[in-house]
């Protein structure tokens, strides 16, 4: 599951061998900062996986933190608030996946019925 919060972008797996166990993967440190410290986890480095960094969570952990990231959600305009937490750099990745999203979309999507 990919996963966008106003600090980051991560993607969460289930752990091949430990099924109540979440690994959650990103591509910068930053984006897992806020699901380490509530789980008390440290950030591990994988620099030679897909993903460089990551944290394995117990699934209770994770869905608190999914559930903290919803319920503290008082923004109007997420790709702003993205560029408020994270700055340029980021909300133009985030700008990218967006655009590229547009190709998916229904082509009925923008009729009237």
């Amino acid at each position: 599951m990919w996963i966008f919060t106003q600090t980051g972008f991560v993607s969460a797996v289930r752990h091949y061998s430990e099924p109540d166990i979440i690994v959650v993967r990103a591509r910068d440190s930053d984006s897992l900062e806020a699901l380490a410290t509530s789980s008390n986890t440290a950030i591990q480095k994988s620099p030679v996986n897909d993903y460089p960094y990551r944290v394995h969570v117990a699934e209770k952990s994770f869905s608190s933190w999914l559930l903290a990231n919803v319920s503290s959600l008082d923004y109007t305009n997420f790709k702003d608030r993205v560029h408020d937490t994270r700055g340029n750099h980021f909300a133009s990745a985030l700008m990218g996946v967006w655009e590229i999203m547009h190709e998916v979309e229904d082509d009925d999507a923008r009729t009237r019925r």
